[in-house]
């Protein structure tokens, strides 16, 4: 704790002349970085707890140890464990989102997009498999994702969905619930979707993931090693499978 003591201090948040604006919102300035700098080590710790000993055995007391700190410290920015793991959820959605509309964005023609973002997905979870893990994965026991996640999630299959809409016209429409289901996610996340186009927009969605989840989790192990032309293949078809071109 004191080392973070020290820091507010040189950052001058623990002062300010109270007959000077300025200087109060300097020191405001200054307190909000703080918070700012400690936020950022604490999530830092946290997902360093991750790659250690996994979302399910996230503990805010072992993050508050590493980082000399009391718990009740680390308490007044994340309550809960739940808490500090939406914020690392959010933070890897957001991390993930800016990858693929990164890639999407540099690319030309809606099978080169869709080529890019779906390599982009892979090369993100290849650097970060245990933030994917988090996504993707088996989900934490005892832990309900807050609404507060879906506009980080949804970023990405987005993205992904906005690129099948340059795909079949007049793709045959699923039937019942599922096209009502279809026209509700359209709203969401491509208002220009004809439900047809969002279904095999899933479809291959789906399989994108399938084949990077099957790769990140051993799936492949003595088979497809390395699974580059495999993952490559299933870009291609997942891309005529949308008339993508």
């Amino acid at each position: 704790m004191l080392r973070w003591r020290r820091a507010i201090v040189k950052s001058g948040a623990l002062f300010s002349d109270q007959c000077n604006d300025q200087g109060v919102n300097a020191s405001l300035t200054a307190r909000e970085r703080a918070r700012a700098e400690l936020t950022a080590e604490i999530t830092r710790s946290a997902r360093d707890q991750l790659r250690e000993v996994g979302a399910a055995a996230l503990s805010l007391r072992a993050v508050a140890r590493d980082l000399g700190l009391a718990s009740s410290a680390v308490y007044r920015y994340f309550p809960s464990r739940d808490a500090l793991l939406t914020a690392l959820i959010t933070d890897a959605y957001t991390a993930l989102g800016d990858a693929v509309e990164a890639a999407d964005a540099a690319a030309d023609g809606p099978r080169e997009r869709w080529l890019a973002a779906g390599h982009a997905v892979r090369t993100w979870a290849r650097a970060h498999p245990h933030e994917y893990t988090l996504l993707y994965g088996s989900p934490v026991p005892g832990y309900h994702a807050p609404a507060e996640t879906t506009a980080a999630a949804i970023r990405t299959s987005g993205t992904f969905a906005r690129i099948a809409t340059c795909g079949h016209a007049g793709a045959p429409a699923p039937s019942g619930g599922l096209d009502a289901q279809m026209r509700a996610a359209a709203e969401v996340v491509a208002p220009d979707a004809e439900p047809g186009q969002l279904a095999l927009g899933v479809l291959a969605w789906t399989q994108l993931f399938g084949a990077v989840s099957f790769e990140l989790f051993g799936q492949y192990a003595n088979t497809f090693e390395p699974a580059d032309a495999l993952f490559d293949y299933t870009l291609e078809r997942t891309a005529d499978l949308l008339g993508l071109s």
